[in-house]
Protein backbone atom coordinates (compact mmCIF):
# COMPACT_ATOMS: atom_id res chain seq x y z
CA UNK A 1 0.00 0.00 0.00
CA UNK A 2 2.92 2.35 1.16
CA UNK A 3 4.71 1.44 -2.17
CA UNK A 4 1.57 1.88 -4.39
CA UNK A 5 1.41 5.82 -2.62
CA UNK A 6 4.78 6.20 -3.36
CA UNK A 7 4.01 5.63 -7.11
CA UNK A 8 0.86 7.11 -7.41
CA UNK A 9 2.57 10.26 -6.06
CA UNK A 10 5.22 10.45 -8.28
CA UNK A 11 3.13 10.15 -11.69
CA UNK A 12 1.22 13.33 -10.10
CA UNK A 13 3.73 15.43 -10.90
CA UNK A 14 3.37 14.15 -14.63
CA UNK A 15 0.27 14.37 -14.52
CA UNK A 16 -1.87 15.47 -12.00
CA UNK A 17 -5.37 15.53 -11.81
CA UNK A 18 -6.03 19.35 -11.26
CA UNK A 19 -2.94 20.88 -12.67
CA UNK A 20 -2.14 18.29 -15.56
CA UNK A 21 1.81 18.83 -16.69
CA UNK A 22 1.91 21.82 -14.30
CA UNK A 23 3.44 20.57 -11.61
CA UNK A 24 6.91 19.05 -13.54
CA UNK A 25 7.30 22.19 -15.94
CA UNK A 26 7.02 24.42 -12.77
CA UNK A 27 10.01 22.12 -11.75
CA UNK A 28 11.88 22.55 -14.36
CA UNK A 29 12.03 26.15 -13.59
CA UNK A 30 12.83 25.29 -10.22
CA UNK A 31 15.82 24.21 -11.85
CA UNK A 32 16.50 26.70 -14.17
CA UNK A 33 16.18 29.13 -10.89
CA UNK A 34 19.36 27.00 -9.31
CA UNK A 35 21.70 27.60 -12.48
CA UNK A 36 20.78 30.92 -12.58
CA UNK A 37 21.59 32.05 -9.43
CA UNK A 38 24.73 30.04 -9.15
CA UNK A 39 25.55 32.51 -12.55
CA UNK A 40 25.15 35.89 -10.57
CA UNK A 41 26.32 34.73 -7.19
CA UNK A 42 29.46 33.36 -8.84
CA UNK A 43 30.28 36.12 -11.61
CA UNK A 44 27.92 38.84 -10.93
CA UNK A 45 29.35 40.15 -7.45
CA UNK A 46 27.50 37.99 -5.40
CA UNK A 47 24.14 38.97 -6.18
CA UNK A 48 20.49 36.93 -6.19
CA UNK A 49 18.46 37.07 -8.93
CA UNK A 50 15.63 34.87 -8.42
CA UNK A 51 15.63 35.02 -4.70
CA UNK A 52 14.72 38.75 -3.80
CA UNK A 53 14.98 38.21 0.55
CA UNK A 54 18.36 37.35 0.33
CA UNK A 55 18.75 40.18 -2.20
CA UNK A 56 17.69 42.95 0.00
CA UNK A 57 19.74 41.37 2.72
CA UNK A 58 22.81 41.94 -0.26
CA UNK A 59 22.05 45.36 -0.36
CA UNK A 60 22.46 45.80 3.31
CA UNK A 61 25.76 44.28 3.51
CA UNK A 62 26.49 46.03 0.39
CA UNK A 63 25.58 50.12 2.26
CA UNK A 64 27.22 48.83 5.14
CA UNK A 65 30.38 48.56 3.61
CA UNK A 66 30.99 44.64 3.82
CA UNK A 67 33.45 43.84 1.04
CA UNK A 68 32.97 41.79 -1.74
CA UNK A 69 28.96 42.84 -2.70
CA UNK A 70 28.20 44.55 -5.54
CA UNK A 71 25.59 47.24 -4.61
CA UNK A 72 24.54 48.34 -8.14
CA UNK A 73 24.11 44.61 -9.06
CA UNK A 74 22.16 44.16 -6.23
CA UNK A 75 19.83 47.36 -6.65
CA UNK A 76 19.78 46.95 -10.67
CA UNK A 77 18.84 43.10 -9.72
CA UNK A 78 16.02 44.55 -7.33
CA UNK A 79 14.57 47.18 -9.77
CA UNK A 80 14.58 44.63 -12.34
CA UNK A 81 12.74 41.84 -10.33
CA UNK A 82 10.00 44.24 -9.63
CA UNK A 83 9.44 45.49 -13.24
CA UNK A 84 9.35 41.84 -14.05
CA UNK A 85 6.75 40.81 -11.39
CA UNK A 86 4.53 43.53 -12.24
CA UNK A 87 5.11 42.67 -15.87
CA UNK A 88 3.79 39.11 -15.05
CA UNK A 89 0.83 40.52 -12.82
CA UNK A 90 -0.29 42.28 -16.28
CA UNK A 91 -0.14 39.13 -18.10
CA UNK A 92 -1.67 36.82 -15.34
CA UNK A 93 -4.65 38.98 -15.37
CA UNK A 94 -5.14 38.80 -19.32
CA UNK A 95 -3.91 35.34 -19.33
CA UNK A 96 -5.36 33.94 -16.12
CA UNK A 97 -8.01 31.48 -16.75
CA UNK A 98 -5.51 29.36 -19.20
CA UNK A 99 -3.24 28.50 -17.45
CA UNK A 100 -1.33 26.78 -19.68
CA UNK A 101 -1.42 29.67 -21.80
CA UNK A 102 -0.14 31.67 -18.89
CA UNK A 103 2.94 29.75 -18.52
CA UNK A 104 3.39 29.27 -22.34
CA UNK A 105 3.67 33.49 -22.38
CA UNK A 106 5.16 33.78 -19.55
CA UNK A 107 8.51 30.93 -20.00
CA UNK A 108 8.55 32.73 -23.65
CA UNK A 109 9.51 36.24 -22.36
CA UNK A 110 11.40 35.16 -19.61
CA UNK A 111 12.96 33.15 -22.61
CA UNK A 112 13.85 36.17 -25.03
CA UNK A 113 15.12 38.31 -21.55
CA UNK A 114 17.79 35.18 -21.11
CA UNK A 115 18.58 35.10 -24.40
CA UNK A 116 19.73 38.86 -24.14
CA UNK A 117 21.65 38.41 -21.43
CA UNK A 118 23.63 35.65 -23.05
CA UNK A 119 23.84 38.32 -25.62
CA UNK A 120 25.42 40.98 -23.41
CA UNK A 121 27.51 38.41 -21.44
CA UNK A 122 29.33 36.97 -24.61
CA UNK A 123 30.14 40.36 -25.77
CA UNK A 124 31.28 41.40 -22.50
CA UNK A 125 33.00 38.46 -21.48
CA UNK A 126 34.10 37.01 -18.15
CA UNK A 127 35.06 38.56 -15.79
CA UNK A 128 32.10 41.09 -16.31
CA UNK A 129 33.19 44.88 -15.54
CA UNK A 130 30.74 46.92 -13.38
CA UNK A 131 27.92 47.89 -16.20
CA UNK A 132 27.59 44.34 -17.84
CA UNK A 133 27.49 42.90 -14.10
CA UNK A 134 24.56 45.35 -13.15
CA UNK A 135 22.66 44.98 -16.70
CA UNK A 136 23.28 41.13 -16.99
CA UNK A 137 21.60 41.26 -13.36
CA UNK A 138 18.68 43.40 -14.40
CA UNK A 139 17.80 41.53 -17.68
CA UNK A 140 17.89 37.74 -15.00
CA UNK A 141 16.21 39.57 -12.58
CA UNK A 142 13.44 40.92 -14.75
CA UNK A 143 12.96 37.31 -16.23
CA UNK A 144 12.56 35.75 -12.14
CA UNK A 145 10.54 38.33 -11.95
CA UNK A 146 8.03 37.36 -14.99
CA UNK A 147 8.22 33.63 -13.53
CA UNK A 148 7.78 34.24 -10.00
CA UNK A 149 4.28 36.13 -10.66
CA UNK A 150 3.31 33.21 -13.18
CA UNK A 151 3.88 30.68 -10.55
CA UNK A 152 2.15 32.68 -7.79
CA UNK A 153 -0.77 32.61 -10.26
CA UNK A 154 -0.91 29.46 -11.21
CA UNK A 155 -1.10 28.59 -7.75
CA UNK A 156 0.36 24.64 -7.64
CA UNK A 157 0.89 23.65 -4.43
CA UNK A 158 4.81 24.18 -2.91
CA UNK A 159 6.07 24.76 -6.62
CA UNK A 160 7.23 28.78 -6.37
CA UNK A 161 10.11 27.96 -8.66
CA UNK A 162 12.17 30.87 -6.81
CA UNK A 163 12.21 30.22 -2.58
CA UNK A 164 12.28 26.88 -0.68
CA UNK A 165 11.41 28.35 2.59
CA UNK A 166 8.19 27.18 3.28
CA UNK A 167 8.88 24.37 1.23
CA UNK A 168 11.69 23.06 3.63
CA UNK A 169 9.44 24.23 6.48
CA UNK A 170 6.38 22.17 5.61
CA UNK A 171 8.33 19.12 4.81
CA UNK A 172 10.10 19.67 8.76
CA UNK A 173 6.44 20.02 9.93
CA UNK A 174 4.49 16.88 8.29
CA UNK A 175 7.13 14.63 9.45
CA UNK A 176 5.34 13.54 12.29
CA UNK A 177 2.22 11.97 9.79
CA UNK A 178 4.52 9.01 9.04
CA UNK A 179 2.73 9.52 6.08
CA UNK A 180 3.99 9.85 2.32
CA UNK A 181 1.72 12.16 0.47
CA UNK A 182 1.54 14.29 -2.97
CA UNK A 183 2.96 16.95 -0.83
CA UNK A 184 5.91 15.35 0.53
CA UNK A 185 6.78 14.47 -2.78
CA UNK A 186 6.36 17.94 -4.66
CA UNK A 187 8.62 19.42 -1.88
CA UNK A 188 11.43 16.78 -2.03
CA UNK A 189 11.42 17.11 -5.48
CA UNK A 190 11.78 20.73 -5.45
CA UNK A 191 14.35 21.00 -3.05
CA UNK A 192 16.57 18.73 -5.38
CA UNK A 193 15.79 20.57 -8.40
CA UNK A 194 16.91 23.50 -7.14
CA UNK A 195 20.12 22.07 -5.85
CA UNK A 196 20.44 20.39 -8.77
CA UNK A 197 20.56 23.49 -10.51
CA UNK A 198 22.61 24.87 -8.62
CA UNK A 199 24.92 22.32 -8.71
CA UNK A 200 24.90 22.45 -12.38
CA UNK A 201 25.01 25.96 -12.89
CA UNK A 202 28.24 26.14 -10.69
CA UNK A 203 29.65 23.75 -12.36
CA UNK A 204 29.51 25.32 -15.93
CA UNK A 205 30.71 28.27 -14.19
CA UNK A 206 33.71 27.28 -12.60
CA UNK A 207 35.13 24.62 -15.13
CA UNK A 208 33.29 26.43 -18.53
CA UNK A 209 32.06 29.70 -17.62
CA UNK A 210 29.00 32.02 -16.93
CA UNK A 211 27.77 32.40 -20.49
CA UNK A 212 27.57 28.11 -20.97
CA UNK A 213 25.56 28.32 -17.46
CA UNK A 214 23.29 30.87 -19.19
CA UNK A 215 22.78 28.86 -21.98
CA UNK A 216 22.00 25.97 -20.23
CA UNK A 217 19.09 27.87 -18.58
CA UNK A 218 17.71 29.44 -22.05
CA UNK A 219 18.26 25.09 -23.13
CA UNK A 220 15.55 24.32 -20.12
CA UNK A 221 13.45 27.35 -20.47
CA UNK A 222 13.16 26.50 -24.77
CA UNK A 223 12.09 23.26 -22.93
CA UNK A 224 9.44 24.69 -20.71
CA UNK A 225 8.06 26.97 -23.40
CA UNK A 226 7.47 24.28 -25.93
CA UNK A 227 5.77 21.84 -23.38
CA UNK A 228 3.72 24.73 -22.15
CA UNK A 229 2.65 25.27 -25.72
CA UNK A 230 2.01 22.28 -26.63
CA UNK A 231 -0.32 21.88 -23.87
CA UNK A 232 -2.00 24.69 -24.67
CA UNK A 233 -3.06 23.80 -27.83
CA UNK A 234 -4.09 20.29 -26.47
CA UNK A 235 -6.48 21.97 -23.79
CA UNK A 236 -7.75 23.96 -26.68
Amino acid sequence: MARRSVRSAWRGLVADPRHGSLPLLLLVLTVVTGVVDAVSILSLGRVFVANMTGNVAFVGFALAGAPGFSLSASVFALGGFLVGAGAGGVLAGRLGEHREALLRSGAAIELVLLVLALVIAIFAGAPFGVVPRAAIAAVVAVAMGMQNAVARRLAVPDLTTTVLTMTLTGLAADVRTHRWTRSATVRITAVLAMLSGAVAGTLLVLHASPEAAIALAVALLLLVTSAASWSSRSER
